[in-house]
Parts: C-alpha cells; sequence; structure tokens
C-alpha cells in the first residue's frame, strides 16, 4: 500500500511542478488576450520558452505515472489522493513564487490534508 501511495504522491509532483514550470513561463511572456489567434499564439511560444515546455513533458511524465497508479489503485482511493496537488501547490506558490495567501487559503489547505489524512486510512 505504501508503494502505491508514494506512487500517486510522485504522480502529483510532477503535475505540481509541471504547473509550477508553466506559471514561470507565462510570467515570461505575459497575459495573452484570449482570441481565434490564440492557439497559435501559444503554440509557437511553448517551443520558444524552455518553462513553457518542460511544464508540458512533466505533464506528459505525469500522466504516464498516473495510468500506472490507476492499474494498481481503485480510482475512489487514487483519486481523491490528487488533492495532496492543491497543497503543494499552494505552498510552492507562495515559498518559490512568491503569491499571497490568505487566511481563507490556508484553511482550506489544513482541510485538504486532514481529508487526505481520513482518506490514506480507509
Amino acid at each position: 500500500m505504501l508503494k502505491n501511495i508514494l506512487l500517486i504522491l510522485f504522480s502529483v509532483s510532477l503535475a505540481v511542478f509541471g504547473q509550477v514550470f508553466l506559471k514561470k513561463g507565462m510570467l515570461d511572456i505575459g497575459e495573452i488576450p484570449f482570441n481565434l489567434g490564440t492557439p497559435v499564439f501559444l503554440l509557437g511560444k511553448v517551443f520558444s520558452n524552455i518553462k513553457l515546455f518542460v511544464g508540458f513533458f512533466l505533464f506528459a511524465l505525469s500522466s504516464v505515472a498516473w495510468l500506472v497508479v490507476l492499474s494498481r489503485v481503485d480510482l475512489s482511493f487514487a483519486y481523491p489522493m490528487v488533492s495532496t496537488g492543491y497543497v503543494l501547490t499552494v505552498l510552492i506558490s507562495w515559498k518559490y513564487l512568491g503569491e499571497s495567501v490568505s487566511p481563507a487559503r490556508w484553511l482550506g489547505v489544513v482541510i485538504i490534508c486532514l481529508g487526505v489524512v481520513v482518506l490514506s486510512r480507509s
């Protein structure tokens, strides 16, 4: 069981770090207007910005790891564990991206952690 939990956390961590790289890449690019040309614009930027490329690559690896998880663990157990990604994302965004995290968000993080603890004991 511990091996499966570690595999879930590995998959989730890859997705979280993918998000962080995507955010860092978008900080380089700036705000993108949403219109019909957006997909073409983004495609060009993905291949010219290493942070975006790494972000997508990490998401792809996360998806492969998730397929391994799904082959071993009940979805009703594995998928709620994905919420640990929310916790990691808040912590990394606060610590390394300098984002402000309100007390309400911190409370949400605590509630998520409690839920994961209850889930992991079931």
